[in-house]
């Protein structure tokens, strides 16, 4: 039987938040993908206003590429996390870049003014979810020698 190394052991609590983790970013996947092809009939008929789905509908390519960037490097590093991978530290600071990108473009393409402050909570949230991601990653692989 092999010995486990009791140094290198995570608390109960690191594995829930890494696990919420990703769950939390499958479920930003489930959020990001009807933008890919959205029409402002879709978005309407999921609840929007005429005008806040012409918007999401003309927000500039680079806006949907960093939200992609954010969701799918946050499933990925969450994945890495789990796996106790020391990538999952870069992918966490790209999804957290990516994320800070949206905001600024949320900013000066009027997403914020056209959605109110639900959407500035909203992203407000996500960045803070995602540093708080790229924290544990740290805290995972500072505290041992990554094996990966």
């Amino acid at each position: 039987m092999e010995k486990v190394n009791l140094s290198t052991r995570r608390p109960y609590w690191f594995w829930v938040a890494a696990a919420v983790g990703l769950v939390w970013n499958l479920f930003g996947i489930m959020q990001f993908l009807p933008t890919i092809n959205g029409t402002v009939g879709s978005f309407m008929a999921n609840g929007l206003t005429k005008e806040q789905a012409e918007l999401y509908v003309n927000l500039p390519m680079w806006m949907t590429l960093a939200f992609a960037v954010g969701v799918f490097g946050g499933t990925l590093g969450s994945v890495l996390l789990l796996l106790r991978h020391s990538a999952a530290q870069h992918i966490f600071l790209l999804s957290l870049l990516a994320y800070i990108v949206l905001y600024i473009g949320d900013i000066t393409e009027g997403v914020f003014a056209v959605f109110g402050f639900e959407q500035v909570a909203i992203l407000t949230t996500v960045v803070a979810i995602a540093l708080a991601l790229l924290w544990l990653s740290r805290k995972q692989f500072l505290t041992e020698d990554p094996v990966h």
